[in-house]
């Protein structure tokens, strides 16, 4: 693992979103925090408060006023970043907050790199890795659901999971290390019988977190859903059905839809990113429309699921075709069948009993489009997991799973042909490297950098 040896420096940053506001925050911290502050904050010193208490009073610098504020005093190993930690709650003017920040650094702070109070927080072990990256996602959370999964990992729920399985594979690696220091003398101190159960309950377990990843992507992400079919099916209709606002132009002269047009909607703390394409036909001589189609066939092609939208009035043998065509090409569809209003539900039922899974709306009347969005969240889930659950959101995270579900397979083919022990022991260790590479017990200072790059200053 790598280890920090020890930071010799204060960092400083907005912890407020830039902008004006009633009050920014603004954090320090490090071993200087306190007496950085104390050169700006003539009120009282504030390196002898005790921990967790506010102070009121004016912010000087160099005989000129800066604001009045309130310091929070946080110190070590009592805080966010387990080190000495302040923050100076002032008045929210971006001009207050950059002079406050300034004069900090002029008094021995420096200004913070992205998410480099997070990544103290690591290294001084007041989270691991996974929570750690849990709190730029939590920040990010847009929806009940990304928030929901967020607070799952902050908590530990994902690193508890993975740690167990680590520590079950540590003791059977010592008894099996044990083994090799007395090679000579033919004992066996790892029981195999129990190492195969241990295998295996390791396997389910890690198969079962990789499954959660589509979840978990759909939670992070949002999912892509083309709108297609013919033109005049009612795309533009049901797009503004589902948004309740007339955000695509409707018309019954066919080709209306030149361009995708793109609109996010809130379906049970998942966001769907509804894509309405120009309508799909073999021949047209309008050079724009056919441009048109064009990117409708490349946003389906990219979809993680596709609407399939169809007039209850067009020749079943054709929509069979196409939705063969769908399956051929193993795209993540929902056949629709629309304008039930005109045709009668029971008859269109009737019409297209041999086409699986159909539903019938009427996107104008607003028929059935409840059932529409059940069945479209339903197939994100797919009828499996739940938010609640612990779901790996982070393709980092997936990828060395992903190690882990092959190292594991070698370590059960190993047992399985009896190979010997230093061999077994080469793939227990790089099974346990790459789970250690997840929570980070096993990391290096190139990757914390990559990782914590991608935070906001000041978090």
């Amino acid at each position: 693992m790598y280890q920090q040896t020890g930071w010799d420096d204060t960092i400083v940053a907005p912890a407020t979103a830039p902008g004006v506001s009633a009050i920014s925050v603004i954090r320090l911290s490090g071993t200087g925090s306190f007496p950085v502050i104390d050169k700006l904050f003539p009120s009282k010193k504030i390196s002898e408060q005790p921990s967790h208490t506010l102070h009121v009073g004016f912010l000087k610098f160099k005989n000129k006023m800066l604001d009045e504020v309130v310091v929070s005093v946080y110190r070590s190993p009592r805080s966010y970043t387990g080190e000495d930690m302040a923050e100076i709650s002032c008045h929210g003017s971006p001009f207050i907050v950059q002079q406050i920040i300034d004069a900090c650094i002029h008094e021995g702070a420096r200004l913070a790199k992205p998410g480099e109070f997070t990544q103290r927080a690591f290294l001084n072990g007041k989270l691991d890795l996974t929570q750690a990256e849990a709190v730029a996602d939590l920040i990010a959370s847009n929806t009940a659901a990304s928030h929901k999964t967020a607070l799952n990992a902050i908590r530990g729920g994902f690193s508890k999971k993975l740690k167990e399985l680590r520590e079950d594979m540590i003791r059977f690696s010592a008894l099996n290390e044990l083994e090799l220091d007395f090679s000579q003398e033919d004992v066996e101190f790892a029981d195999r019988k129990q190492f195969y159960s241990l295998i295996t309950e390791l396997q389910r377990t890690v198969d079962q977190l990789l499954s959660s990843f589509k979840l978990g992507n759909a939670i992070r992400n949002g999912v892509n859903v083309a709108i297609i079919g013919k033109p005049n099916a009612g795309k533009s209709t049901l797009l503004n059905t589902l948004l309740n606002e007339e955000r695509a132009i409707v018309s019954d002269i066919p080709g209306t839809t030149r361009d995708t047009i793109e609109e996010v909607i809130n379906i049970d703390g998942i966001l769907f990113r509804l894509i309405d394409t120009a309508g799909i036909r073999q021949h047209t001589s309008d050079v724009i429309e056919a441009a048109g189609v064009e990117r409708s066939l490349e946003k389906m092609k990219k979809a993680d699921l596709v609407l399939f939208l169809f007039d209850v009035n067009d020749d079943k043998e054709e929509i069979e075709k196409l939705i063969s065509e769908l399956r051929r090409q193993q795209l993540n569809y929902l056949p629709v069948a629309n304008k039930i209003d005109m045709e009668g539900e029971r008859v269109a039922k009737e019409k297209f009993s041999s086409v699986e899974k159909v539903i019938f709306i009427s996107a104008k009347a607003r028929m059935n489009t409840d059932v529409l969005l059940d069945r479209m969240v339903d197939a994100v889930l797919d009828g499996k997991l739940q938010v609640e659950d612990t779901v790996v959101t982070n393709a980092r995270h997936y990828h060395a799973l992903k190690e882990v579900q092959k190292s594991l397979s070698d370590i059960r083919k190993g047992l399985d042909e009896k190979i010997p022990g230093d061999l077994l022991a080469s793939d227990i260790r790089k099974c346990l490297y790459y789970l250690g590479e997840i929570t980070g017990e096993v990391t290096n200072e190139e990757q914390l950098d990559y990782i914590f790059s991608k935070f906001c200053i000041g978090k």
